[in-house]
This record gives structure tokens, sequence and C-alpha cells, in this order.
């Protein structure tokens, strides 16, 4: 086999393998999950997300524009709170609902039966009527 081909494979098997194992232990975890573990997991995923945009988004960013001087800072820090308020903006006004609540949030809309199940929400279509009913005569 070609030597950069192979080197391609195996740089490929790599975050392959990694996923795959990773995706896996859902094989090893109970039906319910204890809330301490669900906590634990969830947060260990946050930080990993943290790392990954500060050692590979933020710091880079810096490197960049350290013809600035001292000032170098500046456009990261600027796209940084620009993204936060770009995602609390988008919460805000893109029409959603969690789990376990039938109260909407963001923008009012009328939901459909189809749009609630693709939401989500399981049930026969006259419990998906009776869901889009209450969330369509809730008022703001």
């Amino acid at each position: 086999m070609n030597e950069p081909i192979l080197q391609i494979a195996q740089g490929l098997a790599i975050p392959f393998l990694g996923t795959v194992l990773g995706a896996a232990c859902v094989f090893f975890m109970r039906k319910q999950m204890s809330q301490n573990l669900k906590r634990g997991l969830l947060s260990f995923a946050a930080g990993v997300m943290v790392a990954a945009s500060v050692w590979s988004l933020l710091l880079p960013a810096i490197s960049a524009s350290e013809s600035m001087g001292k000032l170098a800072f500046i456009p990261a820090t600027v796209g940084f709170w620009a993204g936060i308020l770009f995602l609390y903006i988008l919460d805000k006004i893109t029409p959603h609902l969690h789990l376990g609540s039938a109260t909407p949030e963001g923008l009012y809309i009328e939901l459909s039966e189809t749009e609630l199940a693709f939401n989500g929400q399981r049930g026969t279509p006259d419990e998906l009527r009776e869901k889009a009913a209450t969330v369509q005569n809730k008022k703001r």
C-alpha cells in the first residue's frame, strides 16, 4: 500500500476508534442514571468543550493578532462575547419546548401536531392535538 494512503488511514482510524469506543459506553450504562452521575458527565463534557475553545480558538486568535501589541487580546475577547450574545439572542427568539415542560420559549408561533412530534413530543395523534392546542392557547 502507498505510504501516504496508509498514513491517512491511520490518521482517520484514531478519531474513528475514539468515537466508537466513547459511544459504546452507552451500552454499559443503566437505563436511568443517577442525578450525580448525569451532572458529573455533563460537567466533564462542558469542561472538554471549554478547553477546546480556549486552546483551539482563543489562544490561536490572540497569537494571530500579536501585531497589535498589548491589545492583542481584544479581537478574541470581542469575538468571544459576540458569540455568547448571539447564542443568547438565538435562544430567546427561536421557538422551542423543553422536555417535561409544556411552556414554550422563544417567539410565539402555532405548533401543529407534526411540528410537536418533530420537537420530541410523543403520543397518539389525539394527545399531540391536545398538546398543540395547549401550546397555542397559552398567553405570553
